[in-house]
């Protein structure tokens, strides 16, 4: 068994099972992808994948099993020579994250910077997207971390570290028919025309919040940027509700803004990354300055818990920030 045998059958479901594009990316040719792949199983005795005549159609059963530890086995393997390149290069890498607009706009430019200017020779690359987006990036070995402000659903492979929770806020011009009132209610909400992150899913807090009250929401955008939320509310388009960390009153002062946390209930921010990803210095330092109760000492502790259950009941003695 060599390790390029694992490595193409991973690359090739990867590909879904097309092994020319396999071949191509990985600058080799389909007959000795396919001859290597035939070698393994003749070697382990079991048939990884299932075929139509030259083609390959599915994974069998124990096929999942082998591709899912080989992928594990490649993981360590790039594991010791991150290690390697830690003693040798402590302070120089690349490092990829990725992460919703909200947290890119408003919770981490300042914590960008610090760690830019700690860790110069560090080349940090940030993509953007919804948290499903950025955790399938994590998921497909694109990213070192996803830092997302809400969960989607991650088995056990992945580490799942709670940051800190957040709230929402409502937002309207000065001059609109609910300024005047002391606090607002999902019945006053629903009276009126809503800007807001998307409502399309029946699981998300702001649809529940409604189906709860008995009321259906009057959806007239929406937008995953809160600076449009704001643009738009601005133009009187409708009433905004977004995330309270988006809004600095100071700065929106052609605006009022209501607490929303009696109406929805809060959220939480996650940084997730790979079980198997060897942490460098800078990476715990970097998840340290995004949110400051977590150490190095913590997040050790909860790498060494066996599922995000242990971890997340590790961390329910543990109050975190409100933002």
């Amino acid at each position: 068994m060599k390790l390029q045998q694992l490595r193409y059958i991973v690359e090739v479901v990867k590909h879904d099972l097309n092994v020319s594009l396999t071949a191509e990316s990985l600058y080799t040719s389909q007959p000795g992808i396919s001859k290597q792949i035939k070698l393994l199983e003749d070697e382990l005795g079991v048939q990884i994948f299932a075929r139509s005549g030259k083609h390959l159609t599915h994974l069998t059963p124990i096929g999942q099993d082998i591709v899912h530890i080989a992928q594990e086995i490649l993981s360590k393997v790039s594991a010791i020579k991150v290690a390697a390149v830690e003693h040798t290069q402590p302070n120089q890498g690349v490092f990829n994250i990725a992460t919703t607009y909200t947290q890119a706009r408003y919770m981490l430019p300042l914590v960008i910077q610090h760690f830019m200017q700690q860790y110069p020779h560090i080349s940090l690359q940030m993509e953007q997207g919804s948290s499903r987006q950025v955790v399938d990036d994590v998921v497909s070995g694109k990213v070192d971390f996803a830092i997302v402000s809400e969960l989607p659903k991650v088995n056990d492979d992945f580490i799942v570290l709670p940051c800190y929770h957040w709230n929402y806020a409502i937002i309207l011009p000065k001059n609109h028919p609910l300024a005047t009132l002391p606090i607002l209610t999902i019945a006053d909400l629903a009276q009126h025309p809503l800007v807001s992150y998307d409502f399309s899913s029946d699981g998300s807090d702001l649809s529940k919040a409604f189906s709860r009250a008995n009321y259906e929401p009057n959806i007239v955008f929406n937008i995953s940027d809160a600076d449009l939320i704001k643009t738009y509310v601005k133009l009187g388009i409708g009433v905004g509700i977004l995330a309270k960390m988006a809004v600095d009153e100071e700065q929106e002062q052609d605006l009022l803004v209501f607490n929303a946390g009696h109406l929805f209930s809060y959220n939480t921010t996650y940084i997730v990354f790979r079980r198997t990803l060897f942490l460098r210095n800078y990476m715990y330092e970097f998840i340290y300055q995004f949110s400051s109760h977590l150490t190095k000492e913590l997040i050790d502790k909860a790498l060494a818990c066996n599922s995000n259950a242990e971890i997340q009941a590790m961390f329910n003695g543990i109050k975190l920030p409100v933002r």
